[in-house]
């Protein structure tokens, strides 16, 4: 049996419990035994979380059994932390088989020490307080989880979800996994490097209405010729000022955000259909399977043929549809 322990506080994000203490509970139904889950403060006394809900604990952090998974969640309540949290983390976090993190969960873990040397993520809004903070931490910006040996650490609120997901496949199988993705229903499990937010979310939406047409085409025509002169001249403007406004409006530069376009297009064709490769490359504005393959490599590390294998699910693995 796997202890499951969450630390609470005041302010805590209640989604960041309740996510992965769902995946979790779920799994135990499905595979009795296998997950213990206890919830503990500093005294034992109930928890405020953000929104205003009450959570009552089933013990002090001082009486909580030690975990197999300790969970940290995150919230308000990781901006000016008890000090006593973050010393009762860096006593005991060690001993966890597992450290896991959600959103700004991963504050607490790096106050206490236990990131340093290891790559991290946390909530996009938080990314470089956490960098700035610590430097002894590699943060990853994009990513909705990471995981670094024992040490796994998510972004905001959902992610938390598809962390646990992860886990409770690694222990316990697809399967298992599969059945509690469907009664919650969401995805079996997001690759842990998909970026926290799309292309149009990650940038900045452009002021000027002939630069948001431009944003809007690119996105929905990837295979087209999106050169910065093709772009350039749908815009109505000369190539160097196409060039100049696009990135102080977005805060990227066009070649940019035609890459992550295309790549988040390829990854979709990858993840929800049968096409091939080759006709992926294509209707991706890739060109080649090779050029797609190495655009894969350097921002996945997968190629997109193993990036299939993980993440295309088996045609009886999908969900049927709720009735």
């Amino acid at each position: 049996m796997r202890t499951v322990l969450v630390v609470l506080f005041d302010d805590v994000q209640s989604l960041d419990i309740t996510g992965p203490v769902e995946v979790f509970a779920g799994a135990e139904k499905q595979a009795p035994g296998a997950y213990r889950i206890r919830t503990a403060s500093l005294d034992g006394g109930s928890v405020r979380t953000s929104s205003g809900l009450t959570v009552v604990p089933d013990s002090t952090l001082a009486a909580a059994p030690a975990p197999h998974t300790l969970l940290v969640p995150g919230g308000p309540g990781t901006r000016a932390p008890d000090p006593r949290v973050t010393d009762w983390l860096r006593a005991h976090g060690p001993r966890a088989e597992r450290l896991v993190s959600v959103c700004t969960g991963a504050i607490l873990l790096a106050e206490a020490g236990l990131l340093d040397g290891r790559r991290a993520t946390t909530h996009w809004a938080y990314c470089a307080k956490l960098a700035r903070d610590h430097p002894a931490v590699e943060v990853d910006p994009d990513p909705i989880y990471v995981r670094d040996g024992p040490v796994s650490t998510s972004a905001g609120v959902t992610s938390g979800i598809d962390l646990a997901l992860a886990l409770v496949e690694e222990d316990l199988g697809r399967d298992t996994a599969l059945t509690i993705a469907r009664h919650l229903v969401v995805f079996l499990r997001r690759p842990g490097n998909q970026a926290q937010f799309s292309a149009q979310l990650a940038a900045q939406t452009a002021q000027r209405e002939p630069l948001r047409e431009v944003q809007q085409w690119i996105t929905e025509h990837p295979g087209e010729d999106l050169s910065v002169d093709s772009l350039a001249t749908r815009a109505r403007l000369s190539p160097r000022h196409f060039a100049r406004a696009f990135q102080a409006e977005t805060g990227t530069t066009p070649g940019r955000y035609v890459d992550r376009v295309r790549l988040e297009h390829a990854r979709r064709l990858l993840e929800d259909t049968a096409d091939g490769i080759e006709e992926i490359s294509r209707a991706s504005g890739y060109g080649t399977p090779e050029t797609m393959r190495r655009a894969f490599l350097k921002t996945l590390g997968a190629a997109p043929a193993e990036y299939r294998r993980r993440f295309h699910p088996a045609p009886s693995a999908r969900a049927t549809p709720a009735r």
